[in-house]
């Protein structure tokens, strides 16, 4: 079905757990086994460093993680192939599954724009500023002080306009947010949802939904239950809800997939795995027609790469 998800955690749950497989791990939602029977075409996996890592090691765990996407990943498997670009991605080789680096939060660069630049010559596309606290490039969602931008994060992103590098809002607090829209050439909400559904703090409201797509951005849907319902008794449909608004919007050539898998405990019923993509392309082909169904599953993604 070609599916282009945009945010999985399997970088993280590997480098937690050394005796996770790739190929069949059974402590994956999304392992190489489940992606060729669903038919996976291109995965984003996130370096994402705990928040329990010391700040001294969290660029040597940054480093890891991207050992861990290269070593177990992609060398032990013919059918897995490196993304370092749109090109790259428009021409993943039938029968192939491509894989791109992404990086979830900066706190692994600390206050050093050299890190930044070693981890996108090793192959990282995009890079959220936060996880949900504070760093030295912005405020998180969930940092109370709720700051924009440091000195230092805008120069990260030109840093990013310079290098055609995706900046990822997913994450940032509000204040934040609208400092990137301003100033990011390259912007993509890689997971998150609609507030006006779901009232969590890390989802977008209207406003910033519409900025997105007058900017022309990509927009995940992710599948975290409680991103998806206030009482976090999530299906397949409410994921449905969520695309359904943002196309209200007028977002329908913006939104995309952006799973979360594997950097969450609870999943939506009927939704436990990568394998089951195929109930959610379903629910899909019962309400949009083909080409907007192929967007979603990864035209959208694509046709917004830098």
């Amino acid at each position: 079905m070609n599916i282009h998800d945009a945010h999985c955690d399997v970088l993280c749950k590997m480098w937690l757990d050394p005796s996770l497989s790739f190929e069949n791990g059974d402590g994956l939602h999304t392992n190489l086994n489940q992606m060729r029977k669903a038919g996976a075409k291109l995965q984003l996996f996130a370096i994402y460093v705990p928040e329990s890592v010391p700040d001294a090691a969290k660029f040597d765990c940054a480093l890891e993680m991207v050992d861990i996407f290269h070593e177990k990943v992609i060398k032990p498997y013919d059918d897995v192939v490196p993304v370092y670009s749109k090109e790259d991605a428009e021409n993943i080789p039938d029968g192939k599954i491509g894989a791109m680096l992404t990086l979830e939060g900066c706190d692994a660069i600390g206050r050093e724009a050299g890190r930044l630049k070693t981890l996108l010559r090793l192959g990282v596309r995009s890079v959220g500023l936060t996880w949900n606290y504070g760093n030295a490039t912005a405020d998180g969602i969930l940092e109370s002080r709720g700051a924009g931008l440091s000195d230092f994060g805008r120069s990260i992103v030109d840093l990013h306009n310079q290098h055609r590098i995706w900046t990822d809002v997913s994450h940032l607090s509000v204040r934040a947010f609208w400092d990137v829209i301003d100033q990011g050439r390259y912007v993509i909400a890689s997971h998150s949802n609609a507030k006006a559904i779901c009232t969590h703090p890390r989802n977008l409201d209207n406003q910033q939904l519409t900025a997105l797509i007058e900017k022309d951005s990509f927009i995940g849907v992710t599948f975290v239950p409680k991103f998806l319902r206030n009482d976090r008794n999530a299906s397949v449909s409410d994921i449905i809800h969520h695309i359904e608004h943002i196309c209200s919007l007028g977002g329908t050539s913006n939104i995309g997939l952006g799973s979360d898998f594997d950097g969450i405990k609870e999943v939506p019923a009927g939704l436990e795995c990568y394998e089951d993509y195929s109930r959610l392309i379903e629910e899909l082909n019962r309400y949009y027609s083909k080409e907007q169904v192929d967007g979603f599953l990864g035209k959208n993604l694509i046709a917004r790469m830098p």
